[in-house]
């Protein structure tokens, strides 16, 4: 038994600390072969209305569920946009407070609006569901009602769609803008280091994960063809992601895509935040799974695999955080190396290697939003923060997803969006 724990212990220390480690530079590379192939040098702003071959007419939607404190600005920064044929259509999903009566009011102001009212709250699948029948146009760009789209985003979306008849989706670049506090800047450094290079990577690689929930575009054709938006999904973003990888459509990424968006700056908030995030994830694979291993799905199997590998780098850091007790009180394994938080060597290394791909990422990012550099001081308590989280909900999220009954609609709450200015 002992022989066994001991042989358990070596293995599981080795693979805590070489999976985030070689991930880290696996992203990095990739990351940065995405900047040199298509972003380094590559013009920004308006200049995408130039490369466009055309104006299809575009569907802006905006599901929205008690956004009264963020519809105003929301709503103003859509009317903007530097496309010469566009509709909004605000979805309001049966809120609670006088989100129906703003959309009403604002409808009168700007002539581009048009306002659907669903008398009970549904669940932001249905209100895309809704919103994309009711829409006039094959193109559509999905945003959040507390975003603020940057005026260019619609043009670089539908950029890709003119491009390649074969992309279903594409999804865009979100920047926090909620950074008043610890969690609010660590989260900056996040969405460019974890998340942008990730998606960067995955489109080297082959298969971009999933679409941002908060901005991302849709061909209306390949939405049919999948269903639409499953209303039964915890995460309807990475489900209709993977509905239309299946369906053999592509999903790109446009970092010029660029949103603002508001995000949580309490751990309560960025639990469940986190949570939900990761259920849906686990929850995608358990549905899809016999499709995904089939054979025409090969080119899904590296991102299956990289995904099944965290699930257990999860389980296996909780198994080292509750073995470490017990050795205490087992004198036959002091010669065992054993887990710890506390600085040596390996955890050195990952901490550097942590900063380097935040220094990576804030040098691509850094074209899209000035100043980054003055949050670097602040990502070195990412790796105690956000690594602990993601992890915890990644290890609760496995049983939630796996009880989690197939067929129940899948509303949604208000969320924390963060200390405003």
């Amino acid at each position: 038994m002992d022989d066994w724990i001991a042989n358990y212990l070596s293995w599981a220390l080795v693979f805590a600390y070489v999976y985030p480690l070689s991930m880290a530079y696996v992203w990095m590379v990739g990351g940065l072969q995405y900047f040199f192939k298509w972003e380094r040098g590559r013009p920004m702003g308006s200049i995408a209305l130039s490369k466009l071959s055309g104006f299809p007419a575009v569907s802006i939607l905006v599901p929205c569920h008690n956004e009264s404190d963020n519809l105003r600005e929301t709503i103003a920064a859509l009317d903007k946009q530097n496309y010469p044929d566009f509709e909004i259509v605000a979805i309001n999903d049966g809120s609670s407070d006088n989100t129906g009566e703003l959309l009403d009011e604002l409808g009168r102001q700007y002539p581009r609006l048009r306002v659907v009212h669903l008398a009970e709250n549904q669940g932001k699948a249905t209100a895309l569901r809704m919103g994309a029948l009711a829409s006039l146009n094959e193109f559509l760009v999905c945003v959040d009602g507390d975003a603020l789209l940057d005026v260019d985003a619609t043009a670089w979306i539908i950029k890709h769609f003119i491009d390649n008849c074969h992309v279903g989706a594409v999804t865009g670049n979100p920047r926090v803008r909620t950074r008043s506090t610890l969690l609010g800047k660590i989260q900056v450094g996040e969405f460019s280091s974890i998340i942008g290079l990730i998606k960067r990577a995955q489109r080297i690689y082959g298969r971009v994960f999933t679409v941002s929930g908060v901005v991302a575009g849709f061909r209306k054709s390949a939405l049919l063809d999948v269903d639409y938006w499953s209303t039964d999904a915890i995460t309807e973003d990475i489900d209709v992601s993977w509905k239309l990888h299946l369906a053999g459509w592509d999903i790109r990424f446009e970092p010029n895509a660029l949103c603002w968006i508001l995000m949580p700056e309490t751990l309560k908030g960025l639990w469940s935040q986190r949570l939900r995030w990761a259920q849906g994830g686990v929850e995608v694979f358990i549905r899809y799974l016999p499709q995904i291993l089939h054979l025409r799905q090969r080119r899904l199997w590296l991102l299956f695999a990289e995904y099944l590998v965290s699930i257990l780098w999860a389980y296996t850091i909780l198994s080292l955080i509750v073995l470490w007790p017990m050795l205490q009180f087992m004198p036959q394994l002091a010669g065992v190396a054993t887990f710890s938080i506390l600085p040596g060597s390996a955890n050195l290394l990952l901490g550097l290697t942590c900063l380097i791909q935040f220094a990576v990422s804030f040098y691509i990012d850094g074209r899209y939003e000035k100043g980054l550099g003055k949050l670097y001081y602040w990502m070195i308590w990412y790796p105690l923060v956000y690594w602990l989280i993601n992890l915890l909900t990644l290890v609760v999220a496995v049983p939630k997803a796996l009880l989690w009954p197939r067929g129940k609609h899948a509303t949604w709450v208000s969320p924390d969006r963060g200390v405003r200015p």
